[in-house]
C-alpha cells in the first residue's frame, strides 16, 4: 500500500475513534445541573457548655478528663466550701439562740399575765375595801349626830375611806404597768421570731451557696477540656470545665443569595466529610440567617463573583448521634449538599453511607 493510502486509514481511525469516544461521553457524563442541588463548605461544630462557679474560691478537686462522657446532673468538680460550712456552723447556732431568746420572752409574758391578774385581783381587793370604809364612815357620821361617838372615830373612819380611793388608783395603775409590761415580753416574742427567721434564712442561704460548690453538668455531653486545674482560685463566674454537646450537632455552611432563597426549613442535607469521604451523613436545614454577609476568606462559594452569603445550619438528627457518640467530632471541615427540589432523587454518591 502506498504511503497516501496509510494516511487515508490513520485519519479514518482517528475519526471513528473521535465518534466513539463522544458517543462514550454523552453516554457517561453526569446529568445536567438543572438547580436541584446546591453545596456549601463548612465546619462540624456542636452546642458548647461551660460548667463555671457561682462565687469565687479556690477549685478543691474535678473528677472529669477531657474526653470523658457524662451526663446531666453529674458532679464534675467541687469547690473549698470549708469556710461556708463554718458559716453554716455559726448560723445554726444563732438560730438556736433566737429559739432559746423566743422561749425567755414567752416566759417572761407568762410571768407579766399573770402579774396583770394579780393586779386586778388586788383592785377588786381594793375596792371591797373602799366600800366598807365608805360604810363605816357613814355610820360614823351617824352615830355623832347622835353623840354615839366620838369625832376623833369619825375622821379616822373618813381618813380610811381617803385611804381605801388612793388604794385603788394604785391598784389601777400597777395594772396598767402589767399590761404595759405583757405588750414589752410581746414585743421581746416577735423580735426573736424575727431574729430566727433571720439566722434561718442566712442557713437557707449558706446551704445554697455550698450545694453550688458542687459543680454540675446542665445537660449530657462530652468533656471538652479542663480550663482550670485543682487548687487554683477563681473569680465568680470563672470557667472550670467546658463541655460539648454531642446530642447537638450541626455544621454551619454558607450559601448564595440565590440559593439561600430557594432553602426552606427542615430541607434535606448531605455532610461529607473530609477526613471520611466513604461516609454521607444525613441532617436537615434548622437555620437561615435573615441577613446576608459577606463571604468569608475560609468558605468557597460556586460563583467567585458572589460577595454576598447567607449562612445555614444544617442539624444531625439527636437519634442518629444518640448511636454515635464516640465519633462525633467538632472542627471536621467538609461539604453539605442541599437537596433544593424534593421531587429529585440523591444521587447514587450521596445516598446515605454510616459507619
Amino acid at each position: 500500500m502506498t504511503h497516501a493510502g496509510n494516511r487515508r486509514l490513520a485519519w479514518i481511525g482517528a475519526g471513528v475513534l473521535a465518534i466513539a469516544a463522544s458517543a462514550a461521553w454523552q453516554f457517561l457524563r453526569p446529568a445536567p445541573d438543572d438547580g436541584s442541588f446546591v453545596r456549601g463548605n463548612g465546619r462540624i461544630e456542636a452546642t458548647e457548655v461551660d460548667v463555671a462557679a457561682k462565687g469565687p474560691g479556690r477549685v478543691d478537686e474535678i473528677l472529669v478528663n477531657e474526653g470523658d462522657f457524662v451526663t446531666r446532673d453529674d458532679v464534675v468538680a467541687r469547690m473549698d466550701v470549708r469556710s461556708l460550712q463554718a458559716q453554716l456552723a455559726q448560723a445554726r447556732a444563732e438560730v438556736a439562740n433566737a429559739a432559746s431568746a423566743r422561749e425567755t420572752a414567752r416566759a417572761l409574758v407568762a410571768q407579766r399575765q399573770a402579774d396583770v391578774a394579780m393586779a386586778e385581783a388586788v383592785l377588786i381587793q381594793r375596792h371591797a375595801e373602799r366600800d366598807l370604809a365608805r360604810s363605816t364612815a357613814a355610820r360614823s357620821r351617824a352615830l355623832l349626830a347622835d353623840r354615839a361617838t366620838s369625832a376623833q372615830k369619825v375622821e379616822d373612819d373618813a381618813a380610811r375611806a381617803r385611804t381605801a380611793e388612793a388604794n385603788i388608783s394604785v391598784a389601777q395603775a400597777q395594772i396598767n404597768a402589767a399590761r404595759a409590761g405583757v405588750r414589752a415580753a410581746e414585743a421581746q416574742v416577735q423580735q426573736a421570731e424575727a431574729a430566727i427567721h433571720a439566722a434561718e434564712a442566712v442557713v437557707a442561704r449558706l446551704q445554697t451557696e455550698i450545694a453550688d460548690g458542687e459543680l454540675r453538668a446542665p445537660r449530657s455531653g462530652r468533656v471538652q477540656y479542663r480550663v482550670v486545674q485543682p487548687g487554683e482560685v477563681i473569680g465568680g463566674g470563672g470557667k472550670v470545665v467546658s463541655l460539648i454537646d454531642v446530642g447537638d450537632v450541626y455544621m454551619t455552611f454558607f450559601l448564595p443569595e440565590r440559593a439561600a432563597g430557594r432553602v426552606a426549613l427542615g430541607s434535606e442535607v448531605r455532610i461529607v466529610l473530609d477526613a471520611a469521604q466513604d461516609l454521607v451523613i444525613p441532617a436537615n436545614v434548622s437555620y437561615v440567617a435573615s441577613v446576608a454577609q459577606f463571604t468569608p476568606k475560609t468558605v468557597e462559594t460556586q460563583s467567585e463573583r458572589q460577595k454576598m452569603v447567607f449562612r445555614v445550619k444544617a442539624r444531625v438528627d439527636p437519634a442518629l448521634l444518640a448511636r454515635y457518640p464516640e465519633q462525633v467530632k467538632t472542627g471536621l471541615p467538609g461539604m453539605a449538599h442541599v437537596r433544593l427540589n424534593p421531587q429529585r432523587e440523591w444521587p447514587p454518591e450521596l445516598q446515605v453511607r454510616l459507619p
